[in-house]
């Protein structure tokens, strides 16, 4: 079963740094197109990063841009979400999702992807 699974969420203070993880059950990060996206209460699911099935190629959302870097560790089979100089609006639950093969774009929707994680949580204290 594709799973992605998500953890490394929590309590950070503004301008600080976190580092999710987005372990790849049942799948492999060499044929599988990776992404977080986040959502915040009362807001659409949107897309923040994400990076290639070959690992060459990666994109970004505008507001998280120069801040957050995605990466993964194929041996590992995992993905990762860099979050720097987090700001009060960073807050969201953060998502991992896949979707086989495919192409990155920094305009994606969440219908792009077919398997989602549970999702993990990240609070931003001032």
């Amino acid at each position: 079963q594709v799973q992605p699974v998500e953890s490394g969420g929590g309590v950070v203070q503004a301008g600080g740094s976190l580092r999710l993880s987005c372990a790849a059950s049942g799948f492999a990060l060499i044929t599988y197109t990776m992404a977080w996206f986040r959502q915040r209460p009362g807001k659409e699911r949107e897309f923040v990063a994400a990076i290639s099935y070959s690992g060459g190629s990666t994109a970004y959302a505008d507001s998280v841009k120069g801040r957050f870097t995605i990466s993964r560790d194929v041996a590992k089979n995992t993905v990762y979400l860099q979050m720097n100089s987090l700001k009060p609006e960073d807050p969201a639950v953060y998502y991992c999702s896949g979707k086989l093969l495919g192409t990155v774009t920094a305009i994606s929707s969440p219908n792009d992807y077919n398997y989602w994680g549970q999702g993990t949580p990240v609070t931003v204290s001032s």
